[in-house]
């Protein structure tokens, strides 16, 4: 870095000269340290079979800076374990932002670790990329939070509401609603009841179980006892589990047409495997399935890339659900600060509300909450699955998307018919 004839010239006498050498120095310096990204991964806990978000972040700063970096300099990953804790959180982002001097933020995976890291996240001013939180910025509204998972607008009730369109087009008038007592679960079932007395479409049920359950007999014998024609289930991988199995063993009324919708587990590939032919019928959320109507530029690039990572790593070797949507995160990030040619913080904000990013999921474009202003939450139903393994999910027509309309590559099979 240089300074002109001119600029000395303003300087008035050598001790001002003296005073600011330093300053251009560390100007210099600053232009050459790695542009910096802080984030927690649940390496350790309850939330473990998502630390393979990892290799998206990893893969997305590896191709970075082979191809040069951001503003001529390298990125960094900083990145710890979060224990799967709340708790853990705020403490971690005050030291990645006041020791470790990251420029930017992405959140914890999920609602409940990443509610404890938003309002530190406004108050500090830093731009935050939100990893599969859900509302997480409704009551917050920090302006420089941007959602890198497609729940749309008005996402407590929205995100999921594919599953309560389909179950109108069937016809149904009777829902209960199951969910577990956490923060995504229980946000996602209000949401969803919500969604129902709007319709006119009756809750016969409306059950929130402990996270720490593990039969669910009395749950399941309760609803064949209020013979519902949909079930709406907002669980956790354990649960999800156990619900699955539980339904195997005791059954559903056979009023029941449309089961599913908010079940976190069904997307990871070891429950899959363990699953295998009992997960048939079942219509559930999920970001990305390997159908047709989703093959976005360099996606498919990247799951290559992911697989051969995740096998080092062992971790799940498909990595549909979360690795994407991290590799897309940075993504956000990298475009805006292309853009604006700055890691001011503003400036990268201002851009991203006021600009669509072409990313390997699609092309975003935020609202001023920092979510996607179009929903695109897959509703995808397992067909035809067997006990063969995973290599079927890997192809077409095991998951079967049945909306959003513009994603559609197939057609709802009832309930029971899709499981005989």
């Amino acid at each position: 870095m240089s300074i002109s004839r001119r600029e000395l010239g303003k300087l008035a006498g050598g001790f001002s000269v003296a005073m600011a050498a330093p300053a251009i120095w560390t100007s210099a310096r600053a232009q050459n340290q790695p542009i910096r990204i802080g984030c927690t991964v649940s390496q350790t806990g309850a939330l473990a079979g998502t630390k393979n978000s990892q290799i998206g972040y990893e893969l997305w700063r590896d191709n970075l800076n082979a191809a040069g970096g951001l503003l001529g300099r390298k990125v960094e990953l900083v990145i710890y374990d979060d224990q799967s804790s709340p708790a853990q959180v705020p403490g971690i982002y005050s030291k990645l932002i006041d020791v470790d001097k990251v420029d930017f933020l992405f959140t914890p995976y999920g609602a409940n670790l990443t509610a404890t890291m938003m309002p530190l996240a406004k108050q500090r001013d830093k731009v935050a990329i939100g990893i599969l939180t859900l509302a997480s910025n409704d009551k917050v509204k920090h302006d420089k939070f941007f959602q890198a998972a497609p729940w749309g607008p008005n996402g407590a009730e929205d995100w999921a509401r594919g599953f309560f369109d389909l179950a109108q087009a069937q016809g149904v008038k009777k829902i209960a609603i199951v969910a577990a007592d956490t923060e995504f679960s229980k946000t996602a079932a209000a949401g969803g009841k919500r969604v129902c007395e709007q319709a006119g479409v009756e809750v016969v049920s409306y059950d929130i179980y402990p996270p720490t359950l593990n039969d669910f007999s009395a749950i399941l014998r309760n609803l064949r006892a209020k013979a519902p024609e949909a079930i709406f289930l907002c669980s956790y991988p354990p649960d999800s589990t156990a619900m699955v199995r539980g339904l195997t063993e005791i059954g559903l009324p056979a009023s029941v047409r449309l089961f599913g919708g908010g079940m976190v587990g069904p997307q990871y590939a070891s429950l899959m495997q363990t699953l295998g032919k009992n997960l048939n019928g079942i219509v559930n959320f999920h970001l990305y399935v390997p159908e047709p109507t989703l093959k976005f530029p360099g996606i498919e690039t990247f799951l290559a890339e992911y697989e051969k990572a995740a096998k080092a790593a062992n971790v799940d070797p498909l990595g549909f659900y979360i690795p994407p949507f991290c590799y897309a995160a940075g993504q956000i990030i990298s475009e805006a600060v292309k853009a604006t040619g700055s890691i001011d913080q503003k400036k990268v904000a201002d851009w991203l509300h006021a600009n669509p990013v072409e990313t390997i999921v699609g092309k975003i474009r935020f609202n001023e909450l920092g979510d996607w202003s179009e929903r695109r939450v897959l509703m995808a139903q397992f067909q035809g699955v067997d006990d063969s393994g995973l290599d079927q999910f890997r192809k077409a027509g095991k998951q079967v998307i049945l909306d959003p309309p513009a994603f559609k590559s197939g057609e709802l099979v009832p309930f029971a018919k899709a499981r005989s």
